[in-house]
């Protein structure tokens, strides 16, 4: 098993599955079973979700809403999914922890750095909710500053697509797919991987980050073995 600690990183969207909106409780059910997966091999896996498919804080803010108050509706968009995640999680047998940034005790823990890595140690998924607490800040920058503070040794960013292209795959069909690419090459080509404040955390830390498609079965767990899946982002 190549790596013993992740952060898996959602994006909101994710959850929509074919919705336009909200949740899709198949894609849900396939992501708990993945990552059930892989907690069942031993891996301490820790998740940060983000909030897009039900409320975006810099879209509200663009339409003239306050942007810290959009944020922190943002942030509570994130708690809930992770906890209908936490709730499919749990239904698949796989024992949970939420933590969030914000308190709100009847439905989480407050985020406690060695409560959260205890609970890794004794093999309990834990979902990190609310972001980092503070606007301003994307749950991108929010699963980052997690890895760091519980020692992961990998940032796994799971999207629709397979990996980090030369531009818009979606878009562009002549796009190619990098197999590894060095930080200093996504900045040097402006690709879009993590918003910037992430990814310079991700590179002052020495943190490798490896973007993915986990949509499709398996991949997951071929990542946790070491097989080459997606991008991988080196320093």
């Amino acid at each position: 098993m190549k790596y013993k600690r992740i952060l898996l990183k959602l994006s909101g969207e994710s959850l929509m599955g074919n919705k336009q909106f909200g949740i899709d409780h198949d894609r849900l059910t396939e992501y708990a079973a993945a990552i059930k997966e892989v907690a069942a091999m031993g891996v301490e896996v820790a998740i940060v979700i983000g909030g897009g498919n039900i409320f975006r804080g810099i879209q509200a803010a663009e339409g003239g809403m306050d942007r810290v108050q959009g944020d922190y509706m943002g942030m509570l968009a994130t708690v809930i999914n992770s906890m209908a995640l936490q709730s499919s999680l749990e239904k698949a047998g796989v024992e949970t922890r939420l933590q969030s940034a914000i308190k709100m005790e009847q439905i989480c823990e407050p985020f406690i750095r060695r409560k959260a890595v205890r609970h890794l140690e004794k093999n309990r998924v834990v979902i990190f909710g609310a972001g980092t607490g503070n606007p301003y800040f994307t749950t991108d920058t929010a699963a980052t500053l997690r890895a760091i503070e519980i020692e992961a040794d990998v940032v796994l960013k799971g999207t629709r697509v397979d990996g980090i292209y030369t531009a818009d795959p979606e878009k562009d069909k002549t796009a190619t797919k990098y197999d590894t690419i060095s930080f200093e090459e996504v900045y040097s080509k402006g690709l879009e991987v993590m918003d910037m404040t992430a990814f310079t955390l991700c590179k002052e830390n020495k943190l490798p980050i490896i973007v993915f498609d986990m949509n499709k079965k398996g991949n997951l767990k071929r990542l946790v073995e070491g097989e080459k899946v997606g991008t991988l982002v080196e320093f």
